[in-house]
């Protein structure tokens, strides 16, 4: 039984797959994950693993060919009851509300994400009267439309309102759809590599933004992303994904400092820091598999250092277990790797 007072979400065995020229893409294949209420939970990984295509099953985003097969996704409103989203009909009008209302999301690219024909003020405006759970005036969503623009950092807020999005650069664009965002006050907020598109100076300030945001609205969010910088400043927890699968899940502490799956620490392995200057970056060996012809057994096993032939390389592919408290790994050797030191 979940506490609802603990967790805003749960997905259990999500299966999200795409039929493409006969065959099937195993985008997300059997994730199970939980969010904790006023926490954030970066999902990590390269390009290809399924991040994203988790995020759009959480709202049922998922376009043909793909279609979620399986699994139970269940949101726990701060004040209402459960909702299994899972069972929610595509039409339903309590999806409606879910998306937008109770979950909200931050697109990969601003630009894409807005707009271009409507001005800020417009496109924010609308998700207030469209989600407020009390009938409101014009007016009064704007006035909220620019208050929320000045917490998210928009400098002369009454004025930008009246822009539409060509006209402002990125980082405002950013600040806007977070704003857009946040001010329907949503219990999940799901970010989808909110900072890939900004210089490192506004990706630090959109990463402060938003967890200043959380402190203030106590919203859950669900980060995506492959930078681990982004994610040692911001996650409580981290969830790393491979292929369609969770290989390790663990404390952002816990993991950062004690990783365990090969992936997570070819991961780590490839990052610049102080004591590695003037030394060359030890990049992940390989790359992402075909989709359409996953490896038998361990799927990282074709880029694994640590793999041993015979046993990762056959057989189905090894589900997580907690290896130490609250630290799950979905290795065969993760208890050589450990015994050896990495």
């Amino acid at each position: 039984m979940i506490d609802n007072k603990d967790y805003v979400l749960t997905i259990d065995g999500l299966k999200t797959y795409f039929e493409v020229d006969h065959s099937v893409v195993k985008a997300v294949d059997d994730v199970s994950l939980k969010i904790e209420r006023g926490k954030t939970l970066a999902i990590v990984g390269e390009s290809g693993c399924g991040k994203s295509v988790t995020a759009y099953s959480i709202l049922k985003l998922i376009q043909k060919p793909g279609k979620i097969i399986g699994g139970k996704i269940v949101l726990y409103p701060s004040n209402g009851k459960a909702i299994n989203i899972s069972e929610l009909n595509e039409r339903s009008e309590l999806l409606y509300h879910v998306r937008g209302g109770y979950i909200s999301m931050i697109f990969q690219e601003p630009m894409t994400a807005l707009s271009p024909v409507h001005t800020i003020g417009n496109q924010i405006c609308e998700a207030v009267l469209l989600h407020s759970k009390t009938k409101i005036s014009r007016k009064c969503a704007e006035e909220m439309a620019v208050e929320m623009l000045n917490k998210a950092g928009m400098p002369n807020s009454q004025a930008r309102i009246r822009q539409y999005p060509h006209e402002i650069s990125g980082g405002m664009r950013q600040r806007a759809v977070i704003a857009m965002a946040m001010i329907t006050n949503p219990e999940l907020l799901i970010a989808d590599e909110p900072t890939t598109a900004l210089d490192v100076t506004i990706q630090a300030q959109i990463i402060e933004l938003m967890k200043k945001l959380q402190n203030e609205y106590r919203t859950a969010i669900m980060l995506i992303t492959h930078d681990f910088g982004v994610v040692a400043q911001t996650a409580d927890e981290v969830a790393v994904m491979y292929l369609g699968n969770i290989v390790e899940q663990a404390s952002v502490r816990e993991i950062i400092k004690n990783p365990m799956h090969p992936y997570t620490i070819a991961l780590l392995g490839s990052l610049p820091g102080i004591g590695r200057i003037g030394k060359r970056l030890a990049p992940v060996r390989g790359s992402v598999p075909d989709p359409l012809r996953r490896p038998q057994g361990c799927t990282f096993h074709p880029r694994c250092e640590y793999a041993e032939k015979g046993l990762c390389d056959v057989g189905l592919i090894p589900g997580l277990e907690e290896v130490i408290n609250g630290h799950k790994v979905a290795c065969r050797r993760v208890k050589e790797i450990r015994k050896n030191g990495k």
